[in-house]
């Protein structure tokens, strides 16, 4: 059975440096003391925050989607996606809140296979495919820090309706093997300015509160 690892207690009288090491307590400036107990009491208090933004979040979502299933039941039907930005104002439209949904998008095993068919239709092309498309292959199959593939690149290339079987065959390779999954709704919230129709962000962030 795997155990937690837990760290054993400073001794009465020490503290702990950065290296592991017990420092008498007499040894630990004034300065050093005061910066630790602002270290801890501020990280105290973002934890704290975080914890109530989470339940924040979550609440919001549910309020909203409990909102869009009573829409969509009043026209008998049910909401089979939340996908979609969305935007709801109060009745005199001085409140509003938006939803924005982003997608992540990554591709399976099937995006290597269609790479292999694109370098097929290269080699066989030669001299004659056009410059341009060549460097719009190449962008597209790079891969940035993290090893992913750009989506928006690769899906690009369906726009070329080149009369080729092979090039045809990956670029349905390229549509099957897109996965498609929601990664974050963003929801924000605004007042509008008195006596204009400009909006006021309600920042739920601490750097541009």
């Amino acid at each position: 059975m795997n155990t937690i690892e837990t760290k054993p207690a400073t001794p009465p009288g020490y503290w702990e440096n950065g290296r592991g090491e017990l420092v008498p307590e007499a040894s630990v400036s004034a300065m050093d003391k005061l910066r630790d107990d602002l270290v801890k009491r501020c990280i105290d208090r973002a934890k704290t925050q975080h914890a109530q933004m989470v339940v924040a979040k979550a609440w919001f979502n549910s309020e909203i989607d409990a909102f869009l299933d009573i829409a969509f039941s009043e026209h008998g039907e049910k909401p089979r996606s939340k996908k979609g930005n969305m935007t709801f104002y109060s009745f005199d439209k001085s409140l509003k809140i938006e939803v924005a949904v982003g997608e992540q998008v990554s591709f399976d095993e099937q995006i290597h296979i269609a790479k292999a068919k694109i370098d097929n239709c290269i080699l066989r092309w030669g001299a004659t495919a056009h410059p341009g498309l060549m460097t719009l292959i190449v962008d597209a199959f790079q891969v940035d820090k993290t090893g992913r593939i750009a989506p928006h690149r690769v899906m690009g290339l369906r726009r070329h309706n080149i009369d080729d079987a092979e090039w045809k065959e990956a670029m349905d390779l390229i549509s099957s093997a897109r996965d498609t999954r929601i990664s974050k709704k963003y929801v924000r919230f605004y007042e509008r300015i008195k006596d204009t129709e400009d909006y006021r962000h309600i920042s739920l962030d601490m750097a541009s509160a």
